[in-house]
């Protein structure tokens, strides 16, 4: 697998040299194509073993991918899944807004559980924005608020990623470069930041001298790890051949723009979010893997086409053990969607999927697979903007025979059996984009490649 291509120093116009390699080296981006939860984990483990560096380049804690390495299970929420890789480096992008009292919690966690190094290994963009604990109280105030107008709420995972956003929309935010500079001047901003939330939010109470006094032992911490990271990948891109690995929180149906607005996350996590939020040019975006589940899951309220609330969605629930990482909330279960896995495809151009959880489907007698929206009968090309729309539409499905086999052994294409191997098959053609990886299991083995 070429995760890079170098071109011949072409002479400039002027007759000098152009600095290094003309193109640069290509990132590889590993994008969730559903809800979220479908194991973008796994694959970005699989391909951090060779990568020289792993981005993460929007949403904050908010995410929560799981990695079983050697029998031992780690919990990443804002650290890239790669800083397992004792010999990669890991970047948190401009795009990903931080709540450090998260990330050392989160960091001195695996450590216990035999993470080493990871501080020497990370490296934090100067111009990524600040979660506040009191953005933190302020998302939980507006889910009640939502609850009491609208009889309903987001679903927010509560760790403040919403109103960090906000902050950074209203030009109002704090970046991590404004902590390292001057304190005095970070301190007045800080202030002025809680009193506007105040004025909206009456209740909301902060202890701002505890807070400051807390933020500026962290960013002590911090100092060390803290680059232009606009320079940092310009030179990596630039320098000789590295491998580079962008790993996307959150999925597609949950973009800002392009997902099931408005219960959806604050920040793209679709292919621009890549560019925009590591401060790279479009040409040097390489291969996009997009990451599936062979069914469809979703945490928190919203419409689901293919739920299904009976038995099937329940088998899925516990075999699949859907429960959120970092809510701890049961997921929705329904059968795989594969409007909405296409509707993921034209936005971010997959070059190849990973399909996980193969084998959460081995005990099914019959299995659905979604294939297209009826509104009033009639198929719809598109999918719907309108979340109202959404909820009345009829799904179309294809059915196919369950396999009854235990597939988590398999290692290899033919381990699988023929009935799987057509499921696959059907789904590829489908997208019309080729299934790179198909996972059967938690560990790193489970996931067989087909090419």
């Amino acid at each position: 697998e070429v995760f890079y291509q170098k071109n011949a120093n072409q002479p400039a116009a002027t007759g000098q040299k152009r600095p290094r390699n003309d193109a640069g080296n290509k990132v590889t981006v590993v994008l969730g194509a559903q809800w979220g939860d479908e194991g973008k984990g796994k694959v970005v483990d699989l391909l951090a073993t060779e990568a020289d560096i792993v981005c993460r380049c929007q949403g904050g804690n908010n995410a929560g991918h799981t990695v079983v390495v050697d029998g031992k299970e780690y919990d990443f929420h804002l650290l890239p899944s790669g800083i397992i890789n004792p010999k990669s480096i890991s970047l948190i992008g401009n795009g990903v807004v931080i709540h450090l009292p998260g990330l050392f919690e989160e960091g001195d966690k695996n450590e216990k559980k035999g993470l080493k190094g990871w501080e020497k290994r990370l490296i934090v963009s100067d111009r990524a924005h600040l979660v506040f604990d009191f953005h933190q109280v302020v998302d939980g105030l507006q889910e009640t608020e939502r609850q009491a107008q609208e009889g309903k709420n987001i679903g927010t995972t509560k760790k403040g990623i919403g109103p960090a956003y906000s902050s950074k929309a209203s030009r109002t935010g704090l970046r991590v470069c404004d902590l390292l500079g001057d304190f005095k001047d970070f301190s007045t901003r800080f202030k002025n930041l809680v009193q506007q939330y105040q004025s909206m939010y009456p209740s909301l109470t902060a202890d701002v001298e505890d807070q400051l006094k807390k933020l500026k032992e962290f960013a002590e911490r911090l100092r060390p790890m803290v680059r232009d990271g606009v320079y940092y990948m310009y030179e990596a891109l630039h320098g000789p051949p590295k491998k580079i690995l962008v790993e996307g929180a959150n999925a597609a149906l949950l973009d800002i723009d392009f997902g099931t607005y408005p219960f959806v996350t604050s920040s793209n996590c679709t292919v621009g979010g890549a560019c925009t939020g590591l401060g790279i040019p479009p040409m040097n975006i390489g291969d996009v893997f997009g990451v599936a589940k062979a069914y469809t899951t979703r945490v928190g309220i919203g419409a689901f086409p293919t739920e299904q609330l009976n038995a099937i969605g329940e088998l899925l629930q516990t075999r699949g053990h859907e429960v959120g990482v970092t809510t701890g909330r049961k997921r929705r279960c329904g059968w795989l969607d594969l409007v909405i896995v296409r509707y993921a495809h034209m936005i971010n151009g997959f070059t190849a999927i990973a399909l996980t959880k193969l084998d959460i489907l081995d005990v099914l007698d019959e299995i659905k697979v979604g294939v297209a929206y009826k509104l009033n009968g009639k198929r719809i090309p598109h999918f719907p903007a309108n979340m109202d729309v959404l909820q009345k539409v009829e799904v179309e499905y294809e059915t196919f025979p369950g396999w009854k086999t235990d597939t988590s052994a398999a290692r290899k294409w033919n381990d699988l059996p023929v009935k799987a191997q057509n499921y696959i098959r059907f789904i590829e053609n489908h997208i019309g984009v080729p299934i790179k990886w198909v996972g059967v299991g938690k560990s790193r083995e489970c996931m067989i490649q087909m090419f």
